[in-house]
């Protein structure tokens, strides 16, 4: 009879595990979205004259004719998340991804994780409108850019702490109580000078 019992036991515990963990799952399920829908910008406003447009399931941003900076933001705004972005640089390359960030035409107040050419700094974290600079990975790091091919980057903001990582690699880790302090949109930008062109795809976001 203890043996029966002991089974039961057992055969209760473990479903109600798979229950917790099907209950975390979902939940997890639920608090991760898509910003991108691969078909058009809904969700989303440009700033600027510079080029956004969907292409073969892909947001493309290209410079225009004004070789301006150019801005795609969120309609929504954001404080603690996990962002995922895949981006491939075309041509130029530079640009970046925005968070904490308020926008009056082409003018962005916040913080950005850089998306640049090598030896750029890509996955640094630079305040626009503010102390500029506020870290740089490592040198040894630069080389986990893949030029011209698919890259993910991750950017984690949780309280004053910001993470980047770049194709599986961690590029920087920065506290700091001034970007805490702040929510607001995520963008995506176009830099000044012409000659840019960056495709996106699976932008997704995990509020935390």
């Amino acid at each position: 009879m203890k043996k029966f019992t002991s089974l039961r036991y057992c055969l209760n515990a473990g479903l109600l595990a798979i229950t917790l963990l099907c209950l975390a799952t979902n939940t997890q399920a639920q608090k991760t979205q898509a910003l991108f829908n691969g078909k058009n910008l809904d969700g989303w406003k440009i700033y600027g004259t510079e080029k956004w447009y969907v292409e073969d399931g892909f947001l493309v941003c290209e410079s225009g004719p004004d070789k301006e900076y150019g801005y795609l933001g969120t309609e929504k705004e954001y404080k603690d998340f996990e962002l995922t972005v895949e981006f491939k640089q075309e041509a130029n390359g530079n640009s970046g991804v925005f968070f904490h960030s308020s926008i009056e035409g082409t003018k962005i107040t916040g913080w950005q994780a850089e998306v640049a050419p090598p030896n750029m700094h890509t996955g640094g974290i630079y305040e626009s409108y503010g102390r500029g600079w506020l870290i740089q990975p490592t040198a040894d790091k630069e080389q986990y850019l893949k030029m011209g091919e698919w890259n993910t980057m991750k950017v984690k903001v949780k309280g004053n702490e910001v993470t980047t990582w770049l194709n599986g690699h961690e590029m920087i880790t920065l506290t700091d109580e001034k970007i805490g302090a702040r929510s607001g949109q995520i963008a995506l930008q176009i830099h000044s000078g012409g000659g840019i062109k960056v495709r996106w795809r699976n932008i997704r976001i995990r509020t935390l």
